[in-house]
């Protein structure tokens, strides 16, 4: 096992309800990075109350940037949030090494947390798994975030969680992204109890089992931005017990987040027309090669983000505008 760091974990920002995570916005012209955008979109998040915002994830089409602009986007989220949000800076790399180096930049940019996805496109066990996660965590010394997405199979449980809290106590939080989601409800109580409490797990299925899986304790959800104060919204009535009035108010988004949700070229289009229908993007430009919908998916999309507006006009959530 690689050795812990001697360094202490300097601060511990908390992740608690929606953290919403952030596009990247381009220029339609240029496809370049649209900064001024980004930093927008910064500000959206922050006025909503979220506590934390992620970047460079699959939902912001990490894959289509630099390695020069994902560290761009997350210098100039920090700068924008200036501690109104923990920034949350994602990172991608079936390389330990590598991951190591990208994880430490981002703390040097001022990253409130490091975030990392585990590699599953090669079949490994446990104990590579855990000394992949222990290596990446014990690089840095902000809180980390461990991102299990396996769409073929089970996700890391509650003996690899606390054996790997033991090693590297700044391992504090886990997004869960597994097939039939609904199940993973026990679970989350065992890493809570095998964890004395010290590791949050978040929904990471852009909000659309928050509902089912509040009741076993998750510490939040990472949904796309475009409806991230309708979804904490639900939350708060979900915290308070009221749902009934959570579900009124869930099921009116739920055929725009099913729809999205079938493939992720078609969830980052909608996601941005969404954000350009609440006045949030001035354009819904993605680099290509990107998906291309058709005519009618893009009516359909539209007739669904329209109802998405109704429902921020109802709760009165309107807060920023271009």
């Amino acid at each position: 096992m690689p050795a812990q760091s001697s360094n202490p974990t300097t601060h511990q920002p908390t992740l608690h309800g929606v953290v919403p995570i952030i596009p990247t916005p381009f220029v339609s012209e240029t496809e370049k990075v649209d900064f001024d955008a980004l930093r927008q979109l910064v500000d959206f998040a922050a006025t909503i109350g979220s506590s934390g915002i992620c970047l460079n994830a699959y939902m912001s089409d990490f894959q289509k940037l630099s390695d020069s602009e994902r560290f761009r986007t997350v210098e100039v989220a920090v700068q924008q949030a200036n501690g109104r949000v923990s920034v949350i800076a994602q990172l991608y790399h079936p390389s330990v090494r590598i991951a190591q180096e990208i994880a430490r930049h981002n703390e040097t940019l001022g990253a409130d947390l490091i975030s990392f996805t585990i590699p599953r496109i090669v079949t490994l066990g446990t104990e590579e798994v855990l000394e992949y996660c222990e290596t990446i965590c014990q690089a840095v010394n902000v809180p980390v975030l461990i991102q299990d997405q396996n769409p073929n199979g089970p996700t890391v449980g509650p003996e690899f969680c606390k054996q790997l809290h033991e090693t590297s106590p700044n391992f504090r939080y886990l997004k869960l992204e597994e097939p039939l989601m609904f199940r993973v409800g026990p679970k989350i109580l065992a890493i809570r109890e095998a964890t004395a409490g010290e590791v949050g797990v978040l929904e990471g299925r852009s909000g659309l089992y928050l509902l089912d899986l509040l009741p076993y304790g998750i510490c939040g959800s990472m949904p796309g931005l475009g409806m991230a104060d309708v979804l904490a919204h639900v939350w708060r009535l979900g915290e308070q017990h009221r749902l009934d009035e959570a579900m009124d108010v869930f099921q009116r988004i739920v055929p725009q987040l099913i729809f999205g949700l079938q493939d992720m070229g078609l969830f980052l289009h909608v996601e941005k027309r969404l954000l350009v229908a609440r006045g949030l993007l001035r354009q819904a430009t993605d680099r290509r090669i990107t998906f291309i919908p058709s005519p009618e998916l893009v009516t359909h999309g539209d007739f669904l983000n329209q109802r998405v507006l109704k429902v921020v006009a109802d709760l009165q959530l309107d807060q920023t505008r271009l």
